[in-house]
């Protein structure tokens, strides 16, 4: 008997957590061409420019090292990229409107949850879209290309990376989300996101970065780092990549150093 008034609340709780899940990724199956559009027009861009029509004009990159094509090199920054602003697409966007305009938040922190478990489980809606958004750039990575991708997979890798990945892109979006107002939003873009996509060691491996000393140290601070050194551990091993243990440390640092950051953000943004 003394235990049914704990576990009452925690059932309805879970309940409540993954119907706004359920709630969440039914608006993405609604929106099946919105988002296959957001998620894949710049991946297949930037694959399409950089391995396709660059090869046929005579201007192909080779890799900074060794004999592999830039195509190997960009593949696993490319599903990184994909990841990263699917999270933020997924998360940051959305809760800057209906922290404005919408003010749709009022409805979501109404549920039997406590506010801090309602901002986890946009983390895990926007986690969930960055998984789909990763495995949606493994097509057009096979296909694109003029010249295929030397990928030699190691699963067990790319189990961990690519749950861990769009962990940490999710909670990122939920930290700017609650730190930016509706009209900073391209300021969010200018400052904040074309940054860590340019130096996120997407277009080179992170150990190039050593001819420059201190931005390869500054870079440490961009999550998209560990994540597309992740990428390229799991994927293309044959290049070269940071240390498993550090890229492992990183991905599970940033998400829960953001998320923390985040929930706190949301939690003042919801009770002021």
């Amino acid at each position: 008997m003394s235990r049914r008034p704990v576990e009452a609340p925690r059932a309805t709780a879970l309940a409540a957590f993954a119907g706004l899940l359920l709630r969440d990724l039914r608006v993405v199956t609604n929106e099946r061409g919105r988002f296959l559009l957001r998620t894949l027009s710049q991946p297949l861009l930037l694959v399409f420019v950089f391995t396709y029509v660059f090869p046929k004009i005579g201007q192909g990159f080779r890799a900074p090292a060794g004999d592999e094509s830039f195509t190997t090199v960009l593949v696993p920054g490319v599903i990184a990229i994909a990841v990263l602003i699917k999270g933020i697409q997924a998360v940051a966007l959305p809760l800057v409107q209906e922290f404005g305009y919408t003010s749709e938040i009022e409805d979501r922190v109404m549920a039997p949850l406590p506010v801090w478990a309602v901002a986890v489980e946009k983390i895990v809606a926007g986690a969930v879209q960055g998984l789909i958004a990763a495995l949606l750039v493994f097509p057009i990575a096979a296909v694109v290309p003029a010249e295929p991708a030397a990928l030699q997979i190691s699963w067990p890798a790319l189990v961990v990376v690519g749950l861990l990945a769009p962990f940490a892109a999710s909670a990122l979006g939920l930290a700017l989300g609650t730190m930016v107002e509706p009209n900073q939003v391209p300021l969010m873009f200018s400052v904040v996101i074309l940054p860590i996509t340019f130096l996120g060691a997407t277009y080179y491996p992170w150990a190039r970065l050593d001819a420059i000393p201190w931005l390869q140290a500054v870079t440490l601070l961009n999550p998209l780092v560990y994540m597309a050194e992740g990428y390229r551990m799991a994927l293309t091993p044959q290049i070269g990549h940071m240390p498993g243990v550090a890229i492992y440390a990183a991905l599970v640092a940033f998400p829960v150093g953001m998320g923390v950051l985040g929930v706190r953000g949301f939690r003042r943004r919801v009770l002021s």
